[in-house]
């Protein structure tokens, strides 16, 4: 039988560092390329592509209550980034070999804008309305990650794994999956990463 490998992607983290090298929200288009250039690396040839698995959470689609805006709610679902993000998860829920494994996106409440402390400080206004953002967390997308590459390993899916990540938090799963006997591949997308997320991959992949 053929070996196999697959993709597993970090949703949030290959969003983040697409979006800084594009300087926009990324497209469907941007990482299907992306995963066509990982799977033409010199690494896998002759392994067959079983899937690629993308790891995100919906965005977030309820209304909120900015708590020094007396103007009314805010409707997330009306935002930019509600429509960009539910745009790339419906093109990439259609493209060939590819699955969605979805957390979900709690609410946390408000918490200043970067880079406006400062500014507040020297100013000596009081916070005011726009100054303010709502801090979103995403949960369960970790847990997927790490539960797929503990089935993939103890199944026998897959000789080799690349997850594209910059999370030091999937160590334990890879660990897991290296004594299984699977390769576990690590690609950051040029991001600094700690050296034990290193230290237990592989090989660490030029950013593709």
């Amino acid at each position: 039988m053929r070996p196999k490998f697959a993709i597993l992607l970090d949703g949030g983290f290959v969003v983040a560092r697409l979006r800084a090298r594009e300087r926009r929200f990324p497209r469907a288009a941007e990482v299907l390329s992306l995963c066509e250039r990982i799977r033409g690396r010199p690494e896998f040839e002759g392994l067959g592509l079983l899937r690629v698995y993308w790891y995100d959470a919906p965005p977030a689609s309820q209304r909120i209550q900015n708590p020094l805006d007396d103007g009314g709610s805010i409707d997330l679902r009306a935002t930019t980034r509600f429509s960009e993000a539910q745009e790339l998860h419906d093109a990439l829920e259609l493209a060939p070999n590819f699955a969605l494994r979805m957390g979900e996106v709690v609410f946390r409440g408000w918490q200043v804008r970067r880079g406006r402390i400062d500014t507040l400080g020297k100013a000596g206004r009081p916070i005011q309305a726009d100054d303010l953002v709502p801090q979103l967390e995403q949960k369960g997308v970790d847990l997927r990650i790490g539960l797929d590459i503990a089935r993939l390993a103890l199944r026998g899916l897959v000789d080799t794994l690349v997850v594209v990540t910059g999370d030091s938090d999937l160590i334990p799963a890879f660990k897991f999956a290296r004594r299984e006997g699977v390769r576990v591949l690590l690609e950051p997308l040029g991001a600094p990463v700690r050296r034990e997320l290193k230290a237990h991959a592989d090989a660490v992949l030029a950013s593709a």
